[in-house]
This record gives structure tokens, C-alpha cells and sequence, in this order.
């Protein structure tokens, strides 16, 4: 079964090369990374690092470089494609958890939930993800402990099911979005994200973000 790592990075040259790393020592051979109009040297630190390595021009946005690998890796005839942090967030032990659901037809896509397990997030974080988990409920109907985790798993059918138009982080609720509308069965596995004082930098599930997904959510759903 062929197992594709899919990562967006975007001025992630302190991270990238310990990510990658980490994913083939732990036996993932097929890692795509699609550089997102860096203006840090990360493209050429993924050219070196042996990996498929993709590049946008410009920089377009996290969901639009997700989906360039995720169309990247079904071209490539990828089985499992797992979406993976660059930061240094996301756990290579939680892949295993995370795959083996699709592996054992249980559902077709998998998706990480923080509080699955004991956890400590840090609280403007935590006050933004609860907001959003209700959000996703009042919008779609669908119950979830987590919003917004990069890390999931999807078999080779889901992923040509799921539509990502939305190029940047609003991604995230757009797919949620697509397990609904396209009544794909789906699974959250507990996985450990980690948060240091450089990912917590990257500003990613911040308030100001949160605003900026939620309105484009809004209107997304009142235009159809």
C-alpha cells in the first residue's frame, strides 16, 4: 500500500529539513513537500533533503499548496494520503494510529483530535478551537472534539472526493465541509500536537486567523 506524506511549508527553513527527517527515519519513503512561494531558502532545502518537492510561484495559501500535493499524490497512485505539518507540530508515531482505520475499511478518512487524550493547549488557542468546533456543529451538523487539525489521513477515494477551493486556512472547515456534504465516513483518532515557542510563532489558530475563517465559512454557506 503506498503511503503518501503530503506538507505545505511556507518560509519553514528552521523546521523542514527535522520534519522530513524524522517521517524517513521512520520508514516514509514517498514524502511530497509543496514549497508555497517561500521567500526563505526552504525550496532549496527540500530539493536536498531526496523528497518529491513541488513549488508555487507565488504564495497562495496552505489549502491551496495541500491540494497541489494531494492531486500530486494521486497521480502518483498514493492509496493513503496523510497531510503533515512543516512546524514540527504534528507526531510521526501518531501516522500509524491515523492510517490504520482506512488500512482496516473502517472509514475513509481520519482526522487528529487534541483532546482525545490529556493535552494542554495553550488557552487563547483553546478558547479559539472550542469556538470553532461549535461553529463547525451550527454550520454542518457535524459533532467533533477538535477543529481546524492539519493532521488526516485519506484513502485514495476520499481525497478525489474531497474539493479544496479555498486557498488558505479555511481549508480546514471546507473539508469538514465536504466529509458532510459528501457523506464520507470518517474517524478522529487522538494524536499529540506539539507547541513550541516556534510554532506558536507561525501565528496559526490565532483570533485574528479564527475571524478570517469563520467569515469566509459564513458566506461560503449563505452563497449556496
Amino acid at each position: 500500500m503506498k503511503i503518501f506524506i503530503v506538507i505545505a511549508a511556507y518560509n519553514e527553513s528552521k523546521s523542514i529539513s527535522k520534519v522530513i527527517n524524522s517521517l524517513k527515519k521512520a520508514g516514509y519513503k514517498n514524502i511530497v513537500v509543496v514549497d508555497d512561494g517561500s521567500k526563505d531558502n526552504t525550496y532549496e532545502i527540500i530539493k536536498k533533503s531526496r523528497v518529491h518537492a513541488l513549488k508555487h510561484i507565488i504564495n497562495r495559501g496552505q489549502g491551496a499548496a495541500l491540494k497541489t500535493g494531494i492531486d500530486y499524490a494521486i497521480n502518483k497512485g498514493a492509496d493513503i494520503i496523510v497531510t503533515f505539518d512543516a512546524d514540527g507540530q504534528h507526531r510521526v508515531e501518531d501516522i500509524k494510529p491515523m492510517i490504520e482505520p482506512i488500512i482496516n475499511k473502517e472509514c475513509e478518512i481520519t482526522i487528529g483530535s487534541r483532546f482525545l487524550k490529556k493535552t494542554s493547549v495553550p488557552l487563547k488557542r483553546l478558547l479559539t478551537l472550542k469556538i470553532a468546533i461549535l461553529v463547525l456543529w451550527l454550520f454542518y451538523g457535524v459533532k467533533m472534539t477538535d477543529a481546524h487539525n492539519g493532521f488526516r489521513a485519506m484513502s485514495r477515494d476520499a481525497a478525489k472526493k474531497i474539493e479544496i477551493t479555498s486557498d488558505r486556512m479555511e481549508h480546514a472547515s471546507q473539508i469538514i465541509e465536504e466529509i458532510y456534504k459528501k457523506r464520507i465516513k470518517y474517524k478522529e483518532v487522538p494524536v499529540t500536537i506539539i507547541y513550541n515557542n516556534y510554532s506558536l510563532s507561525k501565528g496559526h489558530g490565532g483570533l485574528t486567523q479564527a475571524i478570517k475563517v469563520f467569515t469566509k465559512m459564513f458566506f461560503r454557506k449563505i452563497l449556496k
